[in-house]
């Protein structure tokens, strides 16, 4: 059986390994004619709205941002229609959340991100998305 993918969405988190996953994603997109989503999950609770945003939200949506543009840019290079997504709270939570409520056919995520876990292990978040997604998962090393 096989599976018609239309929508990919790509955990992004400013490390070579999720630019890798993005590189897959895009090539895999011009194949199917699929659209590309990234999601960037900020590790803090989402401030709420009638608050003043703190120093340090600014700089990590400032750092989202600056990632997002990298990565819109690199596919626009390669004629995929990319979409940014900011998202806070637990990562991997948020990326099966994304997954699951958007309807997306397929995760591409690197094997692990900006964490101190070393190459032989998987990265924790990457680790989560598997088994936690029921979504199809194409881990890229």
């Amino acid at each position: 059986m096989a599976i018609k993918i239309k929508k990919i969405l790509v955990p992004l988190d400013g490390s070579a390994n999720s630019f890798r996953g993005l590189d897959v994603a895009i090539h895999m997109a011009r194949e199917s004619h699929a659209t590309v989503t990234g999601l960037y999950v900020i590790g803090i609770v989402k401030p709420r709205t009638n608050e003043p945003i703190t120093p340090l939200e600014k700089i990590l949506l400032e750092h989202a941002q600056k990632i997002m543009k990298k990565a819109k840019l690199k596919a626009a290079q390669k004629g995929i229609l990319f979409f940014d997504r900011i998202s806070y709270g637990d990562d991997g939570k948020r990326i099966v959340e994304v997954a699951e409520k958007h309807d997306f056919d397929l995760i591409v995520i690197g094997s692990r991100g900006m964490g101190a876990v070393k190459e032989i292990f998987l990265g924790s978040t990457s680790n989560y998305v598997l088994h936690k997604s029921k979504k199809p998962i194409l881990v890229v090393k």
